[in-house]
């Protein structure tokens, strides 16, 4: 990390073929509070600035990412709490916040302000949400990259810049989600058990132990392993064997000679139909079509 960057401050215009992109950046940014220093400094717009002791409500989200220093937050949601290093704070629209550092020790801050269809998006699918606006992510390098990134480009304004910085939004957003989503899962128990099931389920793809089976194996119950399991990957072990089903179905199709019933069988299913309806309810295209296809698209190269 750059500990030597200047404080920047970007407030961004953005046009009509912006907005229709789905995202644009209305604001970025990084300062440094010195210990006992005013704040928020007085450079901000009156729309975004704001007294501690009232707080304020934006129109727009935020991602505010701690990287130096403590502080408090509070918000309608959220009592108030203690921020460290390595916090990110969420800011939602519509949301009353109050949030700022502790006298003696200041802290450094990045932030992004945005709006559109595509946190709006998240928001309705539950990715994020203002009942968990503060998450524990710890110094990540190659998100201040990103936030560096961000900035860089807001600064030179260069034509497009604005679908670019909607690209990098994307970046960041990816790897908060993901960096909280890992945390959550930091103990070195349930990651062997959850790895060693995964490794169970490729190695079995053609030959496949039910889930019931493969917790056993390894010494959990079942209604633990399938929920933990569900948590981490987004499927249930059943759903995920069933990909590494189609998967392999694709590679049989597309690297060897093999008719569709000799495939239905090498995947153990009771005969080629019932294959080719697995097939096509999750590709939309029968076997052959796919074979033909895939034949096709390399005839071509």
């Amino acid at each position: 990390m750059n500990t030597q960057i200047n404080n920047q401050l970007c407030y961004l215009t953005y046009s009509a073929n912006d907005e229709a992109w789905g995202t644009i950046i209305t604001t970025a940014g990084f300062q440094r509070i010195s210990p006992h220093a005013v704040y928020p400094p007085s450079q901000h717009p009156k729309s975004y600035n704001f007294c501690p002791q009232n707080g304020r409500i934006l129109n727009e989200y935020q991602f505010v990412y701690i990287v130096k220093g403590s502080g408090q937050f509070v918000s309608n949601h959220k009592k108030k709490q203690a921020v460290k290093t390595g916090d990110l704070l969420i800011l939602f629209p519509g949301e009353w916040h109050n949030y700022y550092p502790d006298v003696d020790s200041g802290w450094d801050e990045y932030w992004v302000g945005f709006k559109g269809a595509y946190m709006d998006y998240l928001m309705n699918k539950h990715f994020f949400s203002p009942e968990n606006p503060v998450l524990e992510l710890g110094i990540s390098c190659s998100l201040v990259s990103l936030y560096e990134d961000l900035l860089q480009t807001a600064n030179n304004e260069k034509a497009g810049f604005q679908i670019m910085l909607a690209g990098i939004l994307q970046h960041i957003t990816s790897t908060i989600y993901y960096k909280n989503k890992n945390q959550s899962f930091a103990d070195a128990y349930i990651l062997e058990k959850l790895a060693e099931a995964r490794r169970i389920m490729k190695a079995e793809i053609e030959h496949p132990s039910s889930p019931e089976d493969i917790a056993a194996q390894l010494g959990l119950s079942y209604s633990w392993f399938r929920r933990t399991f569900k948590d981490y990957t987004g499927v249930s072990p059943a759903q995920y064997q069933i990909q590494l089903r189609l998967i392999r179905a694709k590679e049989l199709l597309s690297q060897t000679s093999l008719n569709i019933t000799e495939i239905a069988y090498q995947l153990h299913f009771e005969n080629g139909g019932q294959f080719s309806t697995f097939f096509k309810k999750r590709e939309g295209l029968t076997p052959k079509e796919y074979r033909d296809w895939i034949s096709a698209a390399n005839s071509k190269e």
